[in-house]
């Protein structure tokens, strides 16, 4: 594997780099999904729901208390600021987590259209390094022209590699996003209806604070 990288010339460097990045960044995510599927209750969601349908915020803050779950999280910001501004508080938990989940995929998104590139580059470099060989000595030393010709191909076959991975993996983190958000917004809706019914059977309260 050494000799293959050295025969890549100066250009494999930078794609180690992003191969480097690339592979930390699929560990991050994938340790990260992997938590949250392990810290997801929806059997916690439907309770929290249950309670508020009762309106007893109490319970609700006793039952939520030190969960790590995102759907909770978000519906505890929307009770809290209830009085206030629910929906707007519950679209600013929402974009929060949103933004947790998004971490490093612009890195990732990057690395997918750059290692190519670089590859190609590679390509390039390579072919132009056998033509000077060509023009300079013929083919009185084949084995230098073949040398550039590998390390075009080489160059190549590297960006390739991690790019194609990658995507997939990118691919992957963005439909968990957007399942996660299609899970925020379905529990965050039930909340409202639920909130908004409390507030009809209440008619002392202001529901003009909820808009």
């Amino acid at each position: 594997m050494l000799e293959v990288f050295k025969s890549g010339g100066p250009v494999m460097y930078p794609l180690l780099l992003c191969s480097i990045i690339s592979m930390a960044i699929i560990i991050e995510r994938s340790i990260f999904w992997i938590g949250i599927g392990m810290r997801r209750n929806r059997e916690l969601v439907n309770d929290v729901l249950d309670l508020c349908r009762k309106g007893d915020w109490e319970a609700v803050r006793q039952r939520s208390a030190g969960s790590h779950n995102y759907v909770v999280r978000v519906l505890v910001s929307g009770i809290l600021h209830r009085e206030y501004s629910l929906t707007k508080a519950m679209e600013s938990a929402a974009a929060e987590e949103m933004r947790r989940m998004s971490r490093y995929m612009g890195v990732l998104d990057t690395i997918i259209t750059v290692a190519p590139l670089l590859g190609i580059l590679g390509t390039v470099t390579g072919i132009i390094k056998s033509f000077e060989i060509l023009g300079a000595g013929g083919l009185d030393n084949p084995q230098a022209v073949t040398g550039g010709i590998a390390e075009a191909l080489i160059t190549t076959a590297a960006g390739l590699s991690i790019a194609i991975p990658s995507v997939f993996c990118y691919n992957y983190f963005n439909s968990c996003i957007e399942r996660a958000g299609q899970i925020i917004e379905k529990y965050a809706t039930s909340f409202e209806i639920v909130y908004e019914k409390i507030v009809l059977a209440q008619p002392g309260l202001d529901k003009g604070n909820q808009k």
